[in-house]
């Protein structure tokens, strides 16, 4: 049954006029597209906490001027993880399960956080975070820069099991991805 449906979402898609984008079969869309598509790529951001560090706070700026509540710094690593990510998820722009942060190189509150982002930011170029208003005692300011940049997904916001023809090749692709939210995975299905 699946390969009927399949093969007539393919055939529906070969008759679509020039203009058309999509067509309804069932409940999936079909997506035309001229090239491979891109299951896009998250975008990590890792923050750097400097040696010496002793103490004091720290805000991180969106691009959109938007500012975090001051983030207070700790020798506990999961303290210190804890406090990025709430922060950055109390801003709008990022929202709850906007980001995950994690520890990447970090000895008791010095080295580096990861921050990736995911939900609703996931698989998009996310603009690049700042350290602003610092407060830290005892080191330098820390600082902030893009480690994976993030690569906005062709037709991001395809639900799973829709399908995309490739109107170069004409390659078909399903989106075997979990979830809308976090964007497509395009899988190629034939030939």
């Amino acid at each position: 049954m699946n390969k009927f449906i399949t093969c007539l979402a393919l055939a529906a898609a070969f008759v679509l006029p020039a203009a058309a984008q999509s067509i309804s079969i069932a409940t999936a869309e079909v997506y035309r597209y001229a090239g491979v598509p891109s299951s896009g790529t998250s975008e990590i951001q890792t923050l750097t906490i400097n040696a010496s560090t002793s103490g004091g706070t720290f805000t991180l700026t969106l691009a959109n001027g938007r500012t975090t509540l001051p983030i207070t710094w700790s020798a506990t690593n999961a303290t210190l993880v804890a406090n990025v990510d709430a922060a950055l998820e109390a801003l709008n722009a990022v929202g709850t399960g906007g980001v995950t942060t994690a520890v990447g190189t970090m000895t008791a509150g010095i080295g580096t956080i990861t921050i990736t982002f995911t939900g609703k930011n996931a698989k998009l170029d996310f603009p690049a975070l700042s350290v602003t208003n610092n407060l830290i005692t005892g080191g330098t300011i820390p600082t902030i820069a893009t480690t994976t940049a993030g690569v906005e997904a062709t037709f991001r916001n395809a639900r799973p099991g829709e399908l995309l023809v490739d109107t170069v090749t004409p390659d078909l692709y399903i989106n075997d991805g979990t979830s809308q939210i976090n964007g497509p995975t395009w899988t190629k299905v034939s030939p």
